[in-house]
């Protein structure tokens, strides 16, 4: 089958790399501009781009597919190629109605949420931040709408209790490689079931912002190291930047300790709104590299009874 691959961060590679490794011809790959990076700002490829160089494929990188010459280049190429299917994941960009209807098979999406359920551009931090025990990747038609095409094949998978977005992320970047396969084998063997999505289930997963990482340790216990798992924590040391890239909840509590009391020097163990204890895992301190908590405190000696934040 003769297909157009859409994508652009980590998460879509693996879906790329399926399509080459099941022999499908891919006459072009769609990715957004490279961006500059560093101290030097030097312009780096997408994931994706870097991927389809590795094959051979042709890459184009407008900046919009829907105004500009820009646009009207990339229209012409997929005219001139004219696919049987674009595949899109995570590329970044909304699709005008002339693309989505180009394709003989149309556009199908990678999602890596349960639709309806979050829909938008971060479903993977949304269900940590909001807790949720399940989730997985959809294959969807795609239609006009953000994310509400016909689901065609779902894949479900656990959380697991302290899975962090990263592990997550990658966890499902790979579901979504093979949910993609599965879903063009029965397109092509006419097996495709359709199934409409249930607009009243439905719920967003909006961007995140930077500010949502800040850790209010008046909340309870699990909603702190849901926001760890989901956005990456911070707080202040003695005055200093911490990052927090992950944690548990301990079986101690601390009901006559502060909020955001340290009360747990050997494990960096820190007093909840709830009276439970979060212990941090892997942390960042200002202006040095992150590591395991243990490291961490080989050179740096806590403060029993000292407030974070």
């Amino acid at each position: 089958m003769k297909i157009v691959f859409m994508g652009t961060p980590e998460f879509a590679v693996p879906c790329l790399r399926a399509l080459a490794s099941e022999g499908h011809e891919v006459p072009a790959v769609f990715t957004q501009p490279d961006k500059p990076k560093g101290r030097g700002y030097k312009l780096i490829p997408t994931p994706v781009k870097a991927a389809a160089a590795e094959y051979g494929y042709p890459v184009y990188q407008p900046l919009s597919l829907r105004k500009g010459e820009d646009a009207d280049e990339a229209l012409k190429v997929l005219h001139d190629i004219s696919p049987d299917l674009i595949v899109v994941t995570a590329y970044g960009q909304i699709l005008p109605k002339e693309v989505l209807e180009l394709p003989k098979y149309g556009c199908i999406n990678i999602h890596a949420s349960l639709l309806p359920k979050y829909r938008g551009a971060a479903p993977i931090n949304w269900v940590l931040l909001n807790g949720e025990k399940e989730t997985g990747v959809t294959s969807m038609q795609m239609s006009e709408g953000l994310d509400t095409g016909d689901m065609l094949i779902t894949e479900k998978t656990e959380i697991g209790e302290n899975e962090t977005y990263e592990e997550l992320y990658a966890r499902l970047a790979e579901m979504g490689g093979e949910v993609l396969i599965r879903t063009i084998k029965a397109l092509e063997e006419g097996s495709l079931r359709p199934e409409k999505q249930d607009d009243s289930r439905s719920c967003y997963s909006p961007m995140i912002k930077k500010e949502m990482s800040a850790l209010d340790f008046s909340r309870p216990a699990a909603e702190v190291h849901n926001t760890i798992r989901g956005v990456t924590g911070f707080t202040l040391l003695e005055g200093k930047r911490l990052k927090i890239f992950s944690s548990e909840i301990s079986a101690k509590t601390a009901e006559n300790a502060k909020d955001g009391e340290i009360v747990d020097v050997k494990d960096f163990g820190v007093k909840c709104g709830d009276g439970r204890v979060i212990v941090f895992k892997e942390v960042q301190p200002e202006g040095k590299k992150r590591m395991r908590t243990e490291d961490f405190l080989r050179g740096k000696k806590l403060a029993s009874g000292e407030i974070l934040g």
